[in-house]
């Protein structure tokens, strides 16, 4: 059971070697301590690399022990040199020959592996731990560690949570499995490079993430109650609770009130809810409500929400210092001391009181928690404070409505009474900022120690007691204070009076005299609980309290959230502001920015008009919020699984409803502007298109859709109306045959399906490699360059396979391609005829399964991968001895390297490559690509290279007013026609006229013209002319026949020459050769081609684009030479044709 593990001898001097002598010295000085006290290893096999910090130069090697939070990377006092390098080490056993067991064979480093307690790893003296680093070895001769799983000498590595982690940052170590290269190939070969599981490498933000460690040390990290429940319950309880509380009880009634809190609590508790599944989905990093929002409903949306909700925070604070300044003039009023008047002293106690809070702000998240902690307890004293005072009713405050709790006074004011023309929904509309807030906590996530238990908790535990001290104050004082009183204390009854309607009538006091100017009341006093309590500048303390610890939430709030928007790059302008200072990475920029907002909206000091559009901003981001819970639920990705389980995707959307309802409640014209400036900054980040990827519900639902209606339409019975072309193009690499991939696109975009087959040939091996990593690119090629097309590489023998393979097995359901388009082939004369078998068969094996052909020939060419150095895309064989790889990791903010390599050998193989991606990512399909003449990047072109280049584009541009001609001599059920009526629906194409050609008799050239100009008119196509050729069957010229005979002459077999057994062996080697009796029996149809090459030439050479009829041969008579030199013969010279032979099946009809 025991296994050893053993050092290698120090190898040949690479940079770090000395490090790692001394980091070897190290260890056995380690490994001499006992295993008590040390931690335990990891399981073996938790890596399939030894990865080391190597230390370059000077300096001690960068061998600080790790921190217990795993942060790798940090190089702790180690020469800068050090700082991201790490040394990868395949260490082979085989170079040092001591046995494990012997003492000069460094085994008292490995130490002995005892499993115990069901397969639970336990380290002994021999400790796996050496200077705080993990030694793993890879022996490349068996391909296992010398470690065990499960008893058994194994590479596969047991399941952990290092395998799952994205980024090393404060969280752990990210260690890679082993692949399924390593474990299923051939031993002699080097096993895959790219170490990445689906879709996580490659976003930017992701790779400046995995740049960037923090050093966890010093880093202030909040637990839910500090963090969340503090937090939101010092926004929730705002100035309202003090100010406008009692009002709202004296309009709307004790009744009505609850109701008013009630609907509140019900939108923000469902938000909660929604809240708390998206924040238990996963690890929640800084940023809030956009974050949550972003990577649930993607970019768009989160870009949005998060700028808006950001610069919401922002204003808030300026609503929330101003509520501040006014108590403070007020009171200043009261004592006859203003500075200046009203409006200016609010503005200089605003001024200097937001300068106050950005103090607190920047001096760090630590502060600023001490800070709501003491507002907090403020808060607290405060209510206690009124609710003391409604117990004690003194007779000096029942002129002014207060007489203590009495059944009388809850009776009366149980009902409502709007005046001064107030409604339900407009007491309502006051209330419901005072509900908001809800999003405290999970605004500085960030900072959260675990977001995804603190969130929920400190969030739902908030709203309920926040809600529950709404309504006993609303029901408190509505049970003590009457709605109207004179302050008046003359105003006793001294007699008794029988037939009293008010309870201040029934309690001996009359206050009828002022039933509509009184002073005080519910209805007239905004400071009643200050009159009520026991002690009243405790509440004016409650209220500085309560609005500047909202301030206060607020200014921390928006600049978390915009650093998070900033560091996704969503909006580049605005990425100054991403950066961090700190232990805790501090927006300092945001805060200054924050800060400058809310002192403008200080300045102007008429919030009024404010306040209904940040109400509006909160909502739209809560109506999201809950929009996303139920998007996500819809959408059924695996990858939706909340720790939270209690909400339900039906409950969020109506979540979602309600605050776009209360949107309107609040206040239309702001409900409107709100959804405006989404929309506007959502269509601006959709026509952006980020390049990130965070597999959000939008994109679980497009799948899901695409899915369903592809099943759906699986039910559907082909119809001829319905009828599309769906092309297969043998395009190879999609760049490397521009004119045929935007001729086919101009017919097929919208229309039908278009797949770019790619057939790889060559070793198995390397080609599966090159598989995957052309799919990814070339697909990102294709929509870079806005082709509707889907790319579909396969591995084959030869051509023919991969055709065939391709036709049987490409589209899905009923999106399969029904057309096989291919270029023609050029150079056939000067290749290996074995090809040109191979091409030709790839007509016939289309035509056995019902696919109609498409040949498109440029007299230029076709292919342009010569030009752009696209041999560099074969990608080289590895040199098999590279053992050492040093792998650099990039700390620049922006790594520019394309992590799908950071594993490949060396960097010198890897350059051309990575180049060439950066080229034909980042620029237009085909011209810069031309900038890397392989042969020298600076010599001009030459002339037949120059009229291939710009053949290749010219289907980019717009056709203008020429001919498309066709030539329909054969009917195949409409293809032939159908194709160049597609291009005429084009924008570029659609000043092109169609002239059709037909073969006709002589003598009935007008009977045939007259026919042909029916059928089209019945098929509702437009043609400008219709030519009857009655010459088709005329001898060709002398000239053509014998440059015919010419052209074939290296292919015929000549049997009538030779002996019969000779003859018969020849043609069994070389199927391709014409043989005299073959050239005598098709004699007809060779001419008929070389004829046609002439009326093409007489009527179509000023066409822009003619499409024939592409002549047929039977399979296993005609020769493919013969074929070959028949599609040579009758396209040679002519402007771009295009060869069509349908599956004569109709895809016309004239039938409704």
């Amino acid at each position: 059971m025991e296994g050893k593990q053993r050092l290698p001898p120090p190898g040949p001097a690479v940079p770090g070697a000395a490090g790692e002598e001394r980091r070897e010295e190290e260890g056995k000085d380690a490994a001499g301590g006992g295993a008590l006290g040390r931690p335990l290893g990891p399981t073996p096999s938790q890596s399939r690399f030894q990865v080391d910090l190597v230390a370059e130069g000077a300096g001690r090697p960068a061998e600080e022990p790790r921190k217990a939070s795993g942060e790798c990377g940090a190089a702790g006092k180690g020469s800068e040199e050090a700082k991201g390098r790490f040394r990868v080490n395949f260490v082979d056993p085989s170079a040092g020959d001591e046995s494990p067991g012997e003492p000069g064979g460094g085994s008292s480093e490995g130490g002995n592996v005892s499993f115990q307690n069901g397969g639970d790893t336990v380290l002994s003296e021999g400790s796996l731990h050496s200077g705080g680093h993990h030694h793993y070895y890879y022996d490349t001769h068996t391909n296992t560690y010398y470690l065990r799983t499960f008893g058994h000498n194994t590479m596969d590595a047991v399941p952990r949570i290092d395998h799952y982690r994205h980024t090393a940052a404060d969280l752990g170590e990210k260690l890679i499995r082993p692949s399924l290269a390593e474990l299923h190939d051939e031993l002699d070969k080097e096993p895959f490079e790219d170490g990445y599981a689906n879709g996580e490498e490659g976003t930017p933000a992701g790779e400046a993430a995995a740049t960037y460690t923090p050093d966890s040390k010093g880093v202030v990290k909040f637990g839910w109650i500090k963090g969340v429940l503090v937090r939101c319950m010092l926004n929730i309880w705002g100035v309202m609770l003090f100010i406008r509380l009692s009002w709202i009880v004296g309009q709307a009634g004790i009744g009505l009130s609850v109701l008013v809190i009630g609907m509140a609590t019900v939108v923000t508790t469902i938000t909660g809810l929604s809240t708390s599944a998206i924040a238990t989905n996963g690890f929640v990093r800084g940023g809030g409500a956009y974050y949550l929002i972003s990577r649930s409903l993607g970019p768009e949306f989160g870009g949005a929400i998060g700028l808006i909700f950001a610069f919401a925070n922002a204003v808030a604070v300026a609503m929330y210092v101003v509520g501040f300044a006014e108590t403070v003039v007020e009171l200043l009023k009261e004592n006859g001391t203003l500075m200046v008047d009203e409006m200016n002293d609010i503005r200089i106690i605003g001024a200097i009181t937001v300068v106050i809070l950005l103090g607190i702000s920047v001096a760090g998240m630590e502060w600023e928690a001490k800070a709501q902690i003491v507002l907090l307890v403020i808060l607290i004293l405060a209510i206690g404070d009124f609710v003391i005072g409604t117990f004690i009713p003194l007779d000096s405050k029942k002129p002014k409505g207060f007489f203590g709790y009495k059944a009388e006074i809850f009776m009366e004011n149980f009902g409502p009474d709007f005046r001064q023309e107030e409604t339900f929904f407009s007491v309502f509309a006051i209330f419901f900022p005072a509900a908001t807030g809800i999003l405290a906590g999970a605004n500085i996530s960030g900072d959260l120690a675990d977001p995804q238990s603190a969130i929920p908790k400190g969030t739902l535990l908030a709203i309920l007691i926040t809600t529950l001290v709404y309504v006993g104050i609303a029901v408190s004082v509505g049970s003590c204070v009457v709605r109207d009183a004179t302050g008046n204390i003359n105003n006793t009854i001294v007699t008794e009076l029988t037939n009293c309607t008010t309870a201040a009538c029934k309690l001996n006091y009359d206050f009828s005299s002022c039933q509509t100017g009184c002073q005080y009341g519910l209805m007239n006093n905004f400071q009643v609980m200050s009159m009520v309590s026991g002690f009243a500048p405790l509440i004016s303390a409650g209220i500085f309290s309560a609005t500047l610890s909202s301030a206060l939430a607020s200014l921390v709030s928006a600049p978390k959230i915009f650093q998070a928007l900033c560091k996704d790059n969503i909006y580049p302008g605005f990425q100054m502001f991403a950066k961090g200072y700190g232990k805790n990475n501090e927006p300092l920029r945001g805060y200054l920015l924050t800060f400058l907002i809310a002192l403008g909206f200080i300045l102007i000091a008429e919030l009024n008009v404010i306040a209904p559009i940040i109400s509006n901003f909160f909502l739209a981001s809560y109506a999201l919020i809950n929009f996303s819970v139920f998007h996500a639920s819809l959408a059924k990705s695996p990858g939706w699984r909340p720790a939270f389980k209690y909400y339900n995707m039906w409950i969020s959307l109506v979540g979602a409803i309600l605050c776009c309802i209360v949107m309107f409640v609040i206040n239309w014209w702001a409900a409107l502007l709100t959804y405006v400036i989404v929309l506007g900054l959502y269509i601006y980040v959709t026509y952006k298109k980020p390049d990130v990827n965070w597999g959000s519900s939008t994109q679980a639902l497009t799948y899901l859709n695409a899915l369903q209606h592809s099943i759906r339409l699986s039910g559907v019975e082909d119809h001829v109306k319905n009828f599309r072309p769906q092309c297969l193009i043998m395009t190879g690499a999609p760049n490397a045959r521009p004119a045929l991939l935007h001729l086919v696109h101009a017919f097929t975009k919208n229309v039908g399906l278009m797949i770019c087959g790619h057939v790889h040939m060559g070793p198995r091996r390397q080609a599966m490699k090159e598989l995957s990593t052309d799919l990814a690119k070339y697909q990102r090629w294709l929509i870079k360059n806005k082709m509707k097309a889907f790319y579909a590489p396969v591995h084959a023998e030869d051509l023919r396979d991969g055709g065939q393979y391709l036709m049987q097995a490409a589209g899905l359901g009923r999106m399969r391609p029904n057309t096989l388009v291919v270029g023609f082939k050029k150079n056939w004369r000067q290749g290996d005829m074995r090809d040109v078998e191979t091409y030709i068969n790839l007509f016939h094996d289309a035509f056995d399964v019902q696919y109609g052909v498409v040949v498109i020939r440029l007299k230029e060419g076709l292919d342009i991968s010569h030009l752009q150095g696209q041999e560099l895309l074969s990608s080289q064989e590895k040199s098999p001895c590279t053992k050492d790889v040093i792998v650099k990791v990039d700390y620049s903010k922006k790594a520019e390297t394309d992590t799908s390599i950071a594993f490949s050998p060396s960097s010198s193989e890897r350059t051309p490559t990575l180049h060439k991606e950066e080229d034909e990512d980042g620029k237009t399909p085909t011209q810069p690509l031309l900038k890397k003449d392989s042969k020298s990047p600076s010599s001009p072109l030459n002339l037949a290279d120059q009229r291939l280049l710009d053949a290749s584009t010219q289907f980019q541009k717009k056709q203008g007013k020429s001919n498309i001609d066709v030539w329909w001599l054969f009917d195949d059920g409409g293809l032939t026609l159908l194709i160049p009526y597609l291009l005429t629906t084009k924008k570029k194409w659609k000043d092109c006229k169609i002239r059709v050609f037909i073969g006709g008799k002589i003598n009935r050239i007008d009977h045939d013209r007259r026919a042909m100009a029916t059928l089209l008119s019945k098929f509702r196509i437009d043609f400008s002319d219709i030519m009857v050729l009655g010459d088709i069957n005329t001898k060709p010229k002398k000239e053509n026949i014998a440059a015919f005979e010419e052209m074939i002459e290296p292919f015929r077999l000549h049997e009538d020459d030779k002996e019969q057994e000779v003859a018969d062996k020849m043609k069994e080697d070389e199927p391709w050769r014409i043989t005299d009796n073959e050239l005598e029996l098709y004699k007809t149809k060779t001419y008929r081609q070389i004829r046609l090459n002439e009326l093409l030439k007489e009527h179509s050479s000023t066409a822009n684009i003619i499409v024939m009829s592409l002549p047929v041969a039977r399979k296993g008579a005609v020769s493919s030479a013969l074929y070959m030199a028949w599609l040579e013969a009758l396209s040679k010279d002519l402007p771009p044709i295009l060869l069509v032979r349908g599956n004569h099946q109709s895809v016309l009809t004239f039938y409704s």
